[in-house]
């Protein structure tokens, strides 16, 4: 039985009073009877009273999993990653491509201002992060997904690359800088998903994995999260 269409009987059981009320509504009221219409909106208040939060909170917990919380986590802690931190829940997605071996990554570049200086970071987000079946001993999955990381920690990078080559503190500036970066950084992960066919081409896995290093091994001296300008920027 699909997903939805267990969504759908659950929809029409839990509304059943409603519409067996309702029926009764529409039986009465031709002969002039009122009083089953009033119970009716009666039932029908409590009904979406209950349901309204249940929906809220459903949707809260398939965006960050508050009940296995785990604060984001910096590129410093990138090694001691494993699937154990992806704590996300995916209520519905059981197959990608008609595998069961899939997982998503949640990433992000922030940025903080603070007097004459911006701290720009990528962080992964455990409890927005998803694998199916936790217990995989996919290695494969589990690099291409941290991959996803790497390349954000990349674009951060850049950013400051570029951050640091301004004569002055300028937040105007430094903050179109990141937004340009976020947007490249969005493009150049929606491309390594497609190119490497979500880690199933093992070719161009490899071949975006040195890549990726390389281009790290470039920016080494922009890990540091903090950019400080002097008064004689």
């Amino acid at each position: 039985m699909s997903d939805s269409l267990i969504v759908v009987l659950i929809i029409i059981v839990y509304f059943s009073p409603v519409f067996y009320q309702l029926g009764l509504v529409i039986k009465e009221s031709k002969r002039g009877n009122k009083v089953p219409l009033k119970k009716f909106i009666k039932i029908l208040k409590y009904s979406f009273a209950i349901i309204i939060p249940v929906i809220i909170g459903f949707g809260v917990l398939s965006r960050v999993n508050f009940l296995n919380y785990e604060k984001p986590l910096t590129f410093d802690k990138y090694d001691q990653i494993t699937f154990e931190n992806f704590r996300g829940l995916e209520f519905f997605k059981k197959s990608l491509y008609g595998s069961e071996r899939f997982a998503y990554v949640v990433t992000s570049i922030e940025n903080d201002f603070d007097n004459n200086s911006v701290t720009v970071q990528s962080l992964f987000h455990p409890s927005r992060s998803f694998v199916y079946k936790k217990n995989t001993n996919s290695y494969e999955l589990l690099t291409h997904e941290k991959y996803h990381i790497k390349i954000t920690e990349l674009f951060a990078r850049k950013a400051k690359e570029e951050i640091s080559k301004l004569r002055q503190f300028e937040k105007n500036k430094i903050e179109e800088i990141i937004e340009r970066a976020k947007k490249e950084e969005r493009k150049f992960q929606r491309e390594y998903d497609y190119n490497t066919f979500h880690s199933y081409v093992l070719k161009e896995q490899k071949k975006y994995e040195k890549k990726v290093d390389s281009l790290l091994n470039l920016l080494t001296e922009y890990k540091r999260p903090k950019i400080e300008f002097n008064d004689k920027n």
